[in-house]
This record gives structure tokens, C-alpha cells and sequence, in this order.
């Protein structure tokens, strides 16, 4: 029965709910990517290319016998997820309040500091 307990304890902990929903959202978000760099970014970049190649989609653009189609597709494809991601990471960094740095004491605690010491000092 520990192991169970034990079991259930880690899998609702917040850190491991949070890393599945991250999980899912970046499959789902790898997708939208692949169709975006599939379906509109290369045909559009690459369509002169592609008929001069004699290739219909990228994934069958070929070099001295080496398909690299899918290999560009897949470059195209995480630096636009790289992208987005610098973006969202930028945007997040401007709501992140920096902690404001210790300029010392405040002079409320120096007066309970002082008040502390001859405390101290008195009951000696």
C-alpha cells in the first residue's frame, strides 16, 4: 500500500501535471508548426526550386542521390519554433518583476537592532 501512496503522491505533485500539459501543448504546437513550414512557408520559398528540381514537394528534393528534403523541412520547421519560443520567453521576461537589490537595514530595523544590543548588553 506505500507504494501506491507513494506513487500517487509524486504523479500530483504540480511539477509532473505541469510537464505533462507541457508535453501535450508542445506536440500539438510541433504539429501546427510542421504544417505551417509544409503547407505555407516552403512552397512558397522553395516553388521555383522545386520545379527546377523536378520534385513536386520538399520532401523529395534530392543531391547526388541524398533526399534532403525532410532535413530541410525539419531545420525550417524548429527554427520557427525557436523563434516563437524567444518570443514568448521575451514577452514573459517583461512581466517578471526583478527583485529590487538590499540597500541595508531599514531604519526600523536599526532601531530594533540598537534596541536588541543594549538588551543584550543589559542582561549581561
Amino acid at each position: 500500500m506505500g507504494l501506491v501512496k507513494e506513487f500517487r503522491q509524486f504523479v500530483f505533485k504540480g511539477n509532473v501535471l505541469d510537464l505533462a500539459v507541457g508535453v501535450i501543448i508542445g506536440s500539438a504546437f510541433g504539429k501546427i508548426v510542421s504544417s505551417l513550414v509544409e503547407d505555407l512557408i516552403t512552397p512558397l520559398m522553395l516553388n521555383p526550386a522545386l520545379k527546377t528540381a523536378g520534385a513536386e514537394n520538399i520532401s523529395k528534393l534530392q543531391w547526388n542521390g541524398f533526399t534532403y528534403g525532410n532535413f530541410l523541412s525539419a531545420v525550417i520547421s524548429f527554427f520557427c519554433i525557436a523563434l516563437v519560443l524567444f518570443w514568448i520567453i521575451k514577452g514573459a521576461n517583461k512581466f517578471i518583476k526583478k527583485a529590487p537589490a538590499l540597500s541595508g537595514p531599514t531604519e526600523d530595523q536599526k532601531l530594533l537592532m540598537e534596541i536588541r544590543d543594549i538588551l543584550k548588553n543589559k542582561n549581561m
